[in-house]
């Protein structure tokens, strides 16, 4: 039988180094949200659940008409560990893995996230994490079996430090594009450059 995997997007932070929402940044003529989300559920996964926070009514709406549930936290402010765990424990139980994405990497593309699904459907007692920079990061595919892990994290670290900690349970794939992805007002005009001297879209 196909393991079963869920899906969560993390987009409850203040992109407060931004000064704007990078959640709902234009990327070839859609917010990232709504982009990173329609990437998601092109793996199929059995629910999506995307975890809100800050501007959490203006940010929902990049996702209209999307089969998507949202997921409001009060403590986004404490880091990216809350989400994480907010979207882990409400995932359906049926869900044997959890496909965890971000927002802000703007080469995210669906067949990446399907090879992530695919190599852990492979083994699905292990992870299965993007390799780039040097690290195993997001996204990743974490088995249920590290859920309790996820639970246990605090502050502003997420999935990576699982990722690191037990790299020997982790199926990596490269993907040397996502290193690129919005923290500042720099790196949006890094992407904005690159995008005008090449000709192409972002991703």
């Amino acid at each position: 039988m196909i393991p079963v995997h869920g899906a969560i997007v993390l987009a409850a932070g203040a992109s407060a180094r931004l000064g704007r929402a990078k959640q709902l940044v234009d990327i070839d003529g859609e917010p990232m949200l709504r982009r990173a989300a329609r990437c998601v559920l092109a793996t199929e996964p059995h629910e999506c659940i995307v975890v809100l926070g800050h501007d959490a009514d203006r940010i929902e709406t990049a996702l209209a008409g999307l089969r998507v549930r949202t997921l409001r936290i009060i403590d986004a402010d404490t880091g990216m560990a809350a989400s994480l765990a907010a979207g882990v424990d409400a995932l359906d139980k049926r869900c044997e893995g959890a496909l965890v994405v971000l927002t802000d990497q703007v080469a995210l593309s669906p067949h990446h996230l399907q090879a992530l699904v695919d190599a852990w459907r492979a083994m699905p007692k292990r992870a299965a994490a993007s390799a780039y920079a040097g690290v195993l990061g997001v996204p990743a595919l974490l088995p249920r079996a590290w859920f309790v892990d996820v639970g246990a994290l605090r502050g502003n670290v997420g999935a990576r430090t699982l990722l690191r900690g037990r790299a020997d349970e982790v199926v990596a794939i490269d993907a040397p594009e996502l290193a690129r992805d919005i923290d500042t007002p720099e790196d949006m005009r890094d992407i904005e450059a690159l995008r005008r001297t090449s000709g192409r879209s972002i991703s």
